[in-house]
């Protein structure tokens, strides 16, 4: 049995893995183009999913199992996986700790002005007039309901917030006050502080967010996308902006990455900025290849409860 890695990791993977399965042959890449010449040789292959093509995939002849260490899959070719019946894993619930915890980072920054608090210090200005606020007793709204937001909701409870989540089934959750579907959720936009998005990239989601829905937040509210940047159109959200519908926007993600320069995102005063990085964390390879293995035990065992098998229909 041939696994092979498009996606680049550390040597002592790379030990660990041949040491506690001798009998697969472990072929370890840096990236995609120096995988294809193994690619019809592959019964596995472990990719990020953004580097693999329709064509790729009819290159890979014997290939019966794609796992994603990552959990974003929007740029996978699905038609083509779907056609050879090729079996998806990825590794969902691995970001939900520096997620979560990056999320309260940039929403504190918000509220205790920490952007205006550092640019005083840095003019060595003493002023005890900026206005501070508390995430004690406020609302929160969670756009995706899964592992991710799940966390956030928790952390959440801990600072004493009132929790709504919003999810395709409108199925209640632990930690989550109350869940509802996609198509009510603007019912509850007049009663929120702040608008956490861990939203992924479909169909469904994709434009989720509309001027009208902005304004219906209080003109107090933050906005954050930590999920994926096209469930809100850029122009949309920088007129919520600019004309005070919303008070903060922190973005983590964006239609086009890297964000250009020049960009009007980057020189708003009310928006944050940061290079999709929510999910960085010195654990992330540990923990995705931690389902990997788990995983790869099933399968060698033609076992059938797979952790995180993906619906090829649905892409997710």
């Amino acid at each position: 049995m041939v696994i092979l890695f498009s996606a680049k990791i550390a040597d002592k993977h790379r030990t660990r893995l041949r040491t506690n399965y001798p009998d697969c042959e472990f072929i370890f890449c840096e990236n995609i183009d120096e995988a294809k010449k193994d690619l019809s040789r592959a019964d596995i292959l472990v990719t990020y999913g953004e580097d693999l093509d329709s064509d790729l995939i009819d290159e890979a002849s014997r290939l019966k199992w794609i796992m994603v260490i990552s959990a974003g899959l929007d740029k996978m070719p699905f038609k083509a996986i779907s056609k050879r019946n090729i079996l998806v894993t990825n590794a969902r619930g691995i970001h939900k700790t520096p997620m979560a915890e990056y999320a309260f980072a940039m929403l504190l920054q918000v509220v205790r002005q920490a952007k205006q608090v550092i640019a005083n210090e840095s003019e060595n200005k003493w002023d005890k007039s900026v206005r501070m606020r508390e995430m004690s007793g406020s609302t929160m709204l969670i756009a995706g309901t899964g592992a991710i937001g799940e966390e956030v909701a928790r952390l959440a409870k801990a600072f004493g917030m009132t929790v709504y989540g919003v999810s395709r089934s409108g199925k209640q959750i632990d930690n989550f006050d109350k869940t509802i579907k996609h198509s009510e959720f603007s019912t509850l936009l007049p009663e929120v502080d702040f608008v956490v998005s861990v939203l992924p990239s479909t169909t469904e989601t994709k434009q989720f967010f509309t001027y009208e829905h902005f304004m219906k937040m209080p003109s107090h509210a933050v906005f954050l996308n930590m999920g994926r940047g096209d469930v809100v159109e850029e122009e949309v959200l920088l007129k919520a902006v600019r004309d005070d519908q919303i008070a903060h926007a922190v973005l983590d993600v964006f239609e086009e990455e890297p964000l250009p320069e020049g960009h009007p995102f980057w020189d708003e005063e009310n928006i944050t900025i940061t290079p999709h990085l929510s999910g960085v964390s010195p654990h992330y390879h540990k923990r995705a290849l931690e389902i990997f293995e788990q995983n790869l035990q099933t399968y060698l065992n033609s076992g059938t409860e797979y952790v995180n098998k993906i619906d090829l229909s649905r892409g997710y």
